[in-house]
């Protein structure tokens, strides 16, 4: 039945095919013009999920805090004005992209990475919820659709904290044990700003806008947050494993020739989910397993004197400087217990470690080093 009516629709084409197009030529009109139809109610589905999203996230705040709502809707500030003042005074880290990326020791271009964000650096003036409230963009902000990606759920998640802010300081009162009624919505919200990020990290004309700095920082207070992280990390803990994996790719597979940069901002990133106690363990194992599959590849390469990919062996540098950043910071005082990677990963790792090192500290001196100071780091008394 399915031959015949391959061989019928065949027929119906060619019979159909308006003069001066061939078969073929008219077969794949028709293929895109379906193709197009079925994108344009994708979108549709997509908007309308995004239209319930933002409905239930109102719900969601309404229902912790009733009296942050009703002051939050009495604000005039439009999505036209925030994006016109984001027109007058742009962040211009574009511009810092396109020298020839050699440079990566200025970190001006990422400094905002390092740092608080601006409602973060105010916290300590406030007084009054008004003031608060008045640095919180409302929920109905509009953006473009990759843009909303990020600034949608960044905007609710940005609420939920200030919330938690103003009824830490008595500002507020706030019943949180609404979130465990309602987990879908913070969830989802938490998936698409990883979503959102990965997007533009994985863009190939990737900069550093505002808002995705801004995401980060949202990110970051959000899992760092005691209260508020068991909400997320319990949900969404596989979301947060695949965005550091998406994240290590970004930083092996990125070719570009102006690169250096934009993979010192996503090692930013990287730096500052390992400051989560929850994250860093199984961050310092995903990275361990990639340095050491690296060696392994290129000590392989070495010894039969083949070609191996050096723009990837750049690239691992980076993944070496964040966990060596991240195993130095456990071993300077930290009293978290390293047990995660701590076992097959670092077993791995260490194995013919001497062995890769000296057959390779020749040709291959600083990454050589890297190795050694990641190997002494595992093997000191203090991360035992």
């Amino acid at each position: 039945y399915l031959k015949i009516s391959k061989l019928a629709l065949a027929f119906a084409i060619i019979h159909s095919k308006p003069p001066g197009k061939s078969s073929k030529e008219y077969t794949e009109y028709l293929a895109k013009t379906v193709s197009e139809q079925d994108f344009g109610w994708k979108w549709k589905v997509e908007v309308l999920e995004a239209e319930v999203l933002r409905l239930r996230q109102e719900l969601l705040l309404s229902r912790i805090s009733p009296r942050f709502c009703l002051e939050n809707r009495k604000q005039d500030t439009s999505a036209e004005t925030l994006l016109g003042q984001e027109s007058i005074n742009p962040t211009s880290y574009s511009s810092q992209l396109e020298d020839s990326g050699c440079d990566v020791c200025n970190d001006s271009a990422f400094d905002s990475l390092g740092i608080a964000s601006d409602f973060h650096q105010s916290e300590r003036n406030v007084n009054a919820s008004k003031l608060w409230l008045e640095r919180v963009p409302t929920l109905n902000l509009c953006h473009t659709s990759k843009e909303q990606s990020v600034t949608a759920p960044m905007h609710f998640l940005q609420h939920l904290l200030e919330i938690k802010k103003l009824s830490e300081g008595g500002i507020l009162q706030a019943d949180f044990s609404e979130l465990e009624n309602d987990s879908f919505t913070i969830c989802n919200s938490v998936s698409q700003l990883l979503d959102g990020l990965t997007f533009f990290y994985k863009s190939p004309t990737f900069s550093a806008p505002s808002f995705l700095t801004e995401g980060v920082h949202v990110l970051i207070s959000l899992i760092t947050d005691t209260k508020l992280s068991n909400h997320v990390l319990k949900k969404c803990f596989k979301k947060m494993e695949e965005f550091k994996k998406n994240l290590i790719q970004i930083i092996l597979r990125n070719r570009s020739v102006n690169r250096f940069q934009e993979l010192h901002s996503v090692s930013q990133t990287l730096g500052l989910l390992g400051r989560n106690n929850i994250l860093r363990n199984s961050l310092i194992s995903l990275l361990l397993s990639e340095v050491r599959q690296f060696a392994e590849q290129l000590l392989q390469a070495y010894q039969v004197q083949s070609a191996y990919d050096f723009a990837q062996y750049e690239n691992i540098c980076f993944l070496c400087m964040i966990l060596e950043q991240l195993l130095q910071n456990e071993s300077e005082g930290s009293n978290i217990s390293s047990s995660d990677y701590q076992g097959e990963e670092k077993i791995k790792f260490l194995k013919n470690l001497d062995q890769i090192i000296l057959h390779l500290s020749d040709e291959f001196p600083l990454f050589s080093l890297y190795l050694w100071r990641v190997s002494v780091l595992l093997s000191s008394g203090q991360m035992q």
